[in-house]
């Protein structure tokens, strides 16, 4: 498997980034567990989660994936020094979104507790807090990073303005700033990184690994119409993708698909590979067969005119 170097952390990240969203949530602790082991069988390496998943399925409290992949790691079948662990840290955890240098400094704790791990390897700023300076985040990881605690962080859901204010902020207070950046980005939703945003990633040499990169699942082309929809775990996302331009996306997958023999899901993954800036996308899977494909997808190659017809219909 050829790793990504993930911008200036000095980490090198499988192609596909398995999203632990769904451990706790869509797959049991067993189910975790199995998939977890293909995921590295396969020669992939990195799982990004939240301090918040997942909070919202009834029952759970959050923290629940994080626990799921501590007592995975704790099972040692996978050395921890060959694994990449990505978590986040702001969401509203019962106290509202926040990135104050305390909170940051205690959450951290609670993640290491549960991931039951000495170090995370990237620790990302969840979502913007606009009641708190970046110096005073940036501090919060300054310091994790020197106590051994964090080996790299960066943010998620920062538009390029705030990301450069970030930046400058950094520089003017003589710390570290944020190299990751975690966007939402696929071939449906395009607009928000393309552009400004993904220009300053590549001028920095940011990481950038995406979410969302299947559209929660629209990209696979399961869902192709509200009754393929109704009571799926992801019905309310999913359907705001089924419109004219959803359905121009999944027919360009459709002749790419017929044309390599590659499932749309691959094809899509496959996709961002190849854009610029982008480190990899993160995906999850629910069964062995569906994290075979993932894998698949981190060695598919696209022609250029694959390329241009996806680019095509999702513009």
């Amino acid at each position: 498997m050829n790793m990504r170097r993930l911008g200036k952390t000095g980490l090198s990240v499988s192609p596909i980034v398995f999203g632990g969203n769904v451990f706790g949530w869509t797959a049991d602790e067993k189910t975790s567990f199995d998939i977890l082991d293909a995921f590295f069988d396969a020669g992939l390496n990195t799982i990004d989660t939240a301090d918040v998943y997942s909070a919202w399925v009834p029952g759970n409290k959050g923290g629940d994936s994080e626990e799921i992949i501590g007592r995975w790691l704790k099972k040692g079948k996978v050395s921890r020094d060959k694994a990449v662990i990505i978590t986040k840290v702001g969401s509203d955890m019962g106290q509202g979104k926040t990135l104050k240098e305390q909170y940051i400094l205690k959450a951290a704790e609670d993640s290491l507790r549960r991931l039951q791990t000495d170090y995370i390897d990237v620790y990302l700023s969840h979502w913007p807090d606009a009641d708190t300076p970046h110096e005073e985040s940036l501090t919060a990881y300054a310091k994790l990073k020197q106590q051994g605690k964090i080996r790299s962080f960066g943010c998620s859901n920062y538009d390029a303005a705030l990301l450069q204010a970030s930046f400058d902020a950094a520089e003017k207070a003589g710390l570290p700033r944020y190299d990751v950046l975690q966007p939402e980005y696929n071939l449906y939703e395009r607009a928000s990184f393309e552009g400004p945003l993904a220009d300053l990633c590549v001028k920095e040499d940011i990481g950038v690994i995406t979410y969302f990169s299947l559209a929660a699942g629209f990209l696979t082309g399961k869902y192709r119409s509200k009754a393929d929809t109704e009571g799926r775990a992801r019905e309310g996302r999913v359907s705001q993708y089924l419109d004219a331009k959803g359905m121009s996306i999944l027919d360009a997958l459709d002749k790419v698909s017929a044309e390599t023999g590659a499932k749309p899901a691959e094809i899509a993954l496959a996709w961002l590979l190849n854009k610029k800036g982008v480190t990899a996308p993160i995906a999850s899977a629910t069964s062995l067969s569906q994290l075979e494909s993932l894998a698949k997808a981190a060695k598919l190659t696209l022609s250029g005119e694959a390329m241009a017809l996806l680019d095509k219909a999702g513009a």
